[in-house]
């Protein structure tokens, strides 16, 4: 990956939806998540695929529909405070790891 982007699936770790990179990894790969860039919405089948700063993010976790904007790629699995950072919610949508509450 390029310094203006990063894995998707090292991004939702980072971001703390996920315990594990591997589970994220997992959840992308089963064709959970969907990103729309530049407009275009497209259904993520690899969790290789770049993420970068502007994109959107929309999956269903927790029995709710979870939309964020990504306004940071991050260097590291830091702190929640620090992981919030990384996205904005959308549509009333709230983030953070599964089973955790923010």
């Amino acid at each position: 990956m390029t310094e203006d982007s990063a894995r998707v699936d090292v991004w939702l770790w980072r971001a703390r939806f996920f315990k594990t990179r591997s589970m994220a990894a997992r959840f992308v790969d089963d064709g959970r998540v969907r990103l729309t860039r530049l407009g275009q919405e497209t259904r993520l089948e690899k969790s290789s695929k770049p993420l970068k700063v502007g994109d959107v993010l929309v999956f269903a976790m927790g029995g709710r529909l979870v939309a964020v904007a990504v306004e940071g790629l991050g260097t590291r699995r830091g702190p929640p405070a620090e992981a919030r950072g990384l996205y904005s919610a959308l549509q009333n949508s709230s983030g953070g790891e599964a089973g955790s509450s923010h």
